[in-house]
């Protein structure tokens, strides 16, 4: 039984294991901004993140009218016309767009970052940064916890959904800081290769010849 034991953690701590769980991580986070990125186009997704943006110091001024949205709410799968319109005109459509762009090109980096590790570490970097955006709404954002509607379980510590869904990019910030510094790590040694390389070239370069006197 020890044998057993011992030869399954070997097996788990071996080399290629953690290189396939860093890789299986790029993978993970690639698909979290490509997937959530590209839904940044459908007005549903959209609207589903004014309460977030609407009340962030970081971002509310993206909105014309930012004070506005509780009223201007949807259910997803609801369309109001009314509704649409005025999150067109509160610029709610523009910015998810370009959020979503960004988004996308996070997890490009990302996932390029299997075959190009320079590019891999800019996609790691910036997906180790967005959490700390994202669960920052957890301070700024009254939808982010269970209203007081007559039950005692509200506000603090009691998560809604909306505040349950951004409490797990605690699990991609943890992420994406492993992929970055295995990346690094990577990166540092094909540098020190390649400076070792130069070194041992300098000290076979031959000498400058004197100079002939007249």
């Amino acid at each position: 039984m020890y044998a057993l034991y011992r030869q399954t953690l070997t097996l788990i701590a071996a080399p290629l294991s953690f290189r396939l769980g860093i890789a299986a991580m790029k993978v993970a986070i690639a698909i979290i901004f490509l997937w959530i990125g590209a839904l940044k186009f459908v007005p549903y997704e959209a609207d589903s993140i004014t309460p977030f943006v609407a009340n962030s110091p970081f971002m509310s001024f993206f909105y014309n009218e930012p004070a506005g949205y509780k009223a201007h709410l949807t259910h997803e799968g609801e369309l109001d016309p009314a509704k649409r319109a005025w999150e067109t005109a509160n610029n709610t459509y523009g910015f998810s767009r370009g959020l979503g762009t960004v988004e996308l090109l996070i997890g490009g980096l990302t996932f390029a970052g299997l075959w190009n590790r320079k590019l891999g570490l800019a996609g790691a970097a910036l997906a180790f940064a967005t959490p700390f955006v994202t669960l920052s709404f957890l301070v700024t954002t009254p939808e982010a916890w269970v209203a007081a509607l007559g039950d005692a379980e509200h506000g603090f510590p009691y998560l809604s959904g909306a505040g349950r869904l951004v409490l797990k990019d605690v699990a991609l910030l943890a992420g994406a800081w492993l992929v970055l510094v295995a990346t690094a790590r990577q990166l540092l040694i094909e540098v020190e290769i390649e400076a070792s390389k130069l070194a041992k070239g300098d000290c076979f370069l031959e000498p400058p010849a004197p100079a002939r006197r007249r």
